[in-house]
This record gives C-alpha cells, structure tokens and sequence, in this order.
C-alpha cells in the first residue's frame, strides 16, 4: 500500500508522532517514567471497567480470568520497566581487541522512534500492555492497533489512553481490517503483531516495503509430552489448567498431547474428573469462558465435526450440553488420536477442543515434534533430568515449560517469543525494552594507538606485526 492510499486520518497519526520523535530524540528517564506511571495509573484507576469491557466482548468471560490473565501481568510489566528502566538506558561496557587497546567501547541503547503494536482479541490489554510498556521504557512513541472482535474493550481503551496521553506519545487506533492492513503499511522504525500466522505473513509483507523490522508473536501446534512413569493426574492437572483459561483461546496453550499408549483411558477419566471439578456446572459455570465470536464457534464445531465423522472417538469433558451455540460456549472435549490430516492436528485450534496422540516409545514422540513446524511452546512432563534435558537438546521452540503449562510467559527475566513458523524476535522485561532500542555500537579510539602504523605506505614492521596478530 502506498502512502498516498492511506487513511488520511491514519497518516496525520503517524506523522504527529514521527515530528515529535525527531524534536527529542535523547529522551529522558524522568520522560519515560512518567509515561509508564499513568499507563500504571490507568490500570489501576479503570481495572472494573476494563473487567466489564472484555467480559462484554466475550459474552461471557469470567472476572477473575481477566484479573489473573491480563491486569495482574500488565501490571507487573510496567512494575518492572519501572524498576529497572533507567538501568537497561544506560551505556553498557564492552571489551575491545587486545590489539585496540587503550581503545574502549560500549553499546549506547537508543529509542528506535515510533513504533507500532498490532493487538490481537484473546488478551487484548495484555497484548497491548506488554508492549507498549517495554516501547515507553525504551523511549518510543507507540501506536497501537486494536482487535475488531473486542469492541466495547477496544473503545474504552482508546478512550482511557486518550484521557492519558497526548497524542504524539501514544495513539490507540480502532477499525476493521482494512484499518489493520494500511496500520501495518505505514513505515515504523519497529512493528510487533501478535496472532495469527497467515495474518503474520501479510503483515511481514506489508512491512517490507519499508524495510520495517518486525516482531511475529503467532502460534502453531504447541504440544504436551507426558513421559513414561510421570504421575498422570498431576499431568491432568496441569495440562487442563493451561488448556481451559480462556476456554483454550491462548496463543500457548496445550494444542496436543503425547502420551503413552497404555494411558490414554486413564488421562480420559481423570480429564473429565479434574473438568467436572473445576467446573461443576458445565457451561453454565461462570468461571469458565465463552468462545469470543459465533464464527470463532462456528469454526470449532466444523474442526470438531471433521474428526468425529473421519471416526476421532471425542470425549466431553462437561456433564450436561456440550454447546451452546446461542451463547458461543463450547464444553471441552478430547479427541482420541485424530488422522493427521484433519484440522484439528493440521490447524492451531485456539480452543477447547485437546487430541490425545499415543505413542509407544518416547523417541515417537520427539519425531512427531520434530516433523512438524516449530510451535510456540512445549510443555515436557518427566522427573528425569537428564531426559527432560536431552529432549529440550532436540526439541524446537518458541518456549518451554517444564511439568507445568503457561508459566513461562509470566517470567519477565525470560525472553517470549516464537520461532519459525510461530514468530521470530522477542519481548518482555529487559527483553522487550533491547527489541524497541537501536543497540549502537560505539568505538572509543585513544589518543595513543598505533594505528599509523597500519596506513600505506606499508613498511615491513606492519608486516611482521600482522604475521604476528594473525598468531595470536
């Protein structure tokens, strides 16, 4: 898309930010800070309203989820750019070549200028937050790009950010996506999306144009593996948990599971055990969530439909309906070793539908994964070191939990990110804040070096010093 069939509106955005970039570039800590103290702010002040808001988008998402899921992160994402902000800014030492010394160098983190955040409907202030916040720290300008699919939440946000920031500091943007398409056109010095990964692409191509550098948060097939001798039920346990918050509409949850064969009766009795217990009512239990969109139900009943009539035994996990089409609630149900070719074992499911893949030896298990695209998580279940560690040797991907699922994401000492097929470059705490800086490299000759003696003409005491550089 070229600049000139972009929304003029949209263009006035950018350019704002982009003139208000080039008049500061050196921004100071006291800047940042502030900025991220009335992004905290907010989250504290609007916490109800924004609970309200995606529970309203949802048709039903429970409270606690969202506080759990979404604010508590948030907030602990501004915490840490708060605490820590004004160190990461600083220059850092770096070693120079022993035969530049007395020379010395550093890398000087400086704010790369506007960047923008393509925000996706599963957690959308989460996935707005996160970013923003490590954007601030580094000392950007951010635009942001809110889902369609959550529009109550989407418009508040815009509103709340408004109320709290100029426009040249940050710009909440709303639309369809036509609007999403010509957002990814503009020309960021830095754009991050979050979602799917044919949207990924298209957003990649868009940014090409440009030369744009771009982080792909997307998805893909992560897998569970429960070795041989694991306690199953603690298993259960967790792979229900990470598996059903968000009735399974999280970029990481648990897509399918690798178990051994003999098991398979046994993960089923105790899935729908733990199921029952946390939920006891079924869908009308109000701490379990509804599916986000009636074509996002739509889309799981045709998956769900697919395998049972290509002979999948499922397994609801709920007692009483297992959907509600009215309400777009959909039970959990596990699929007993679905054909490969089916979309439930092709496509990221993005819900509460969880295959249940036998193998026989764990080395099956391994090739299985290996086989496939990269996936954005791994949870690994085992007891034995050495064995969790040689699997994670072989094992690609974008993140790994180990005997527990989703963890990893909350770690902000951790780098979150995909690979391959499910996303490249990364964010989070420190992480985030070197992703949205330029990292520039500077070179500090001394007054007294001995680089002269390297210039043409050259003599052969240059010689015999380069024989001897090239030794050692």
């Amino acid at each position: 898309m070229k600049p000139q069939d972009l929304p003029e509106d949209l263009l006035l955005a950018f350019e704002r930010q982009r003139s208000a970039t080039a008049s500061q570039r050196d921004v100071p800590w006291a800047v940042r800070a502030r900025r991220l103290q009335r992004l905290q702010t907010l989250l504290h002040s609007h916490e109800a309203e924004i609970v309200q808001a995606i529970h309203a988008d949802f048709g039903g998402r429970p409270a606690t989820e969202t506080e759990l899921a979404e604010i508590w992160p948030s907030l602990e994402e501004t915490k840490t750019a708060l605490r820590h902000g004004q160190g990461w800014m600083k220059p850092r030492r770096a070693p120079v070549g022993k035969w530049f010394l007395p020379a010395t160098a550093q890398v000087l983190p400086q704010p790369l200028g506007v960047v923008g955040v393509i925000v996706p409907w599963n957690y959308p202030l989460y996935l707005a937050i996160g970013p923003m916040a490590a954007a601030l720290a580094a000392g950007n300008r951010v635009m942001v790009k809110m889902s369609e699919l959550t529009p109550v939440f989407s418009a508040l946000f815009q509103r709340l950010c408004e109320q709290a920031f100029s426009a040249d500091e940050v710009c909440i943007v709303n639309g369809g996506p036509e609007v999403a398409a010509a957002f990814s056109a503009l020309p960021f010095d830095h754009l991050l999306f979050t979602g799917s990964t044919p949207v990924g692409r298209k957003v990649m191509a868009a940014a090409a144009a440009h030369l744009t550098p771009v982080t792909l948060e997307l998805g893909g097939k992560s897998p569970a593996v429960i070795t041989p001798g694991y306690p199953l039920a603690h298993a259960v346990q967790r792979i229900l948990a990470g598996k059903l918050i968000n009735a399974g509409q999280t970029c990481i949850a648990p897509d399918y599971v690798l178990l051994p064969r003999a098991q398979m009766p046994a993960f089923v009795e105790a899935a729908r055990a733990q199921a029952r217990r946390s939920h006891p009512t079924g869908l009308a239990d109000a701490d379990y969530c509804s599916v986000i969109h009636p074509r996002h139900q739509a889309r799981l009943v045709q998956a769900l439909e697919e395998a049972t009539a290509r002979g999948t035994p499922a397994e609801v996990l709920f007692e009483g309906p297992a959907r509600d089409d009215a309400r777009h609630r959909l039970a959990p149900v596990l699929l007993l070793n679905p054909p490969a070719d089916t979309e439930v074992m092709r496509e990221e499911i993005f819900g509460p539908l969880l295959p249940l893949v036998p193998y026989d030896d764990l080395n099956e298990a391994l090739a299985f994964i290996n086989a496939r695209p990269h996936p954005l998580a791994l949870y690994w279940f085992d007891h034995d070191r050495a064995r969790t560690d040689a699997a994670l040797r072989q094992l690609p991907a974008g993140g790994v939990t180990v005997n527990d699922t989703l963890l990893h994401i909350a770690q902000h000492s951790l780098p979150f990110g995909g690979v391959g097929a499910s996303g490249m470059g990364h964010y989070h705490g420190r992480w985030g804040f070197d992703t949205f800086s330029k990292l520039k490299p500077v070179f500090r000759q001394s007054r007294f070096n001995g680089m002269a003696l390297f210039m043409p003409p050259y003599r052969p005491l240059m010689r015999r010093l380069l024989a001897l550089m090239k030794r050692y």
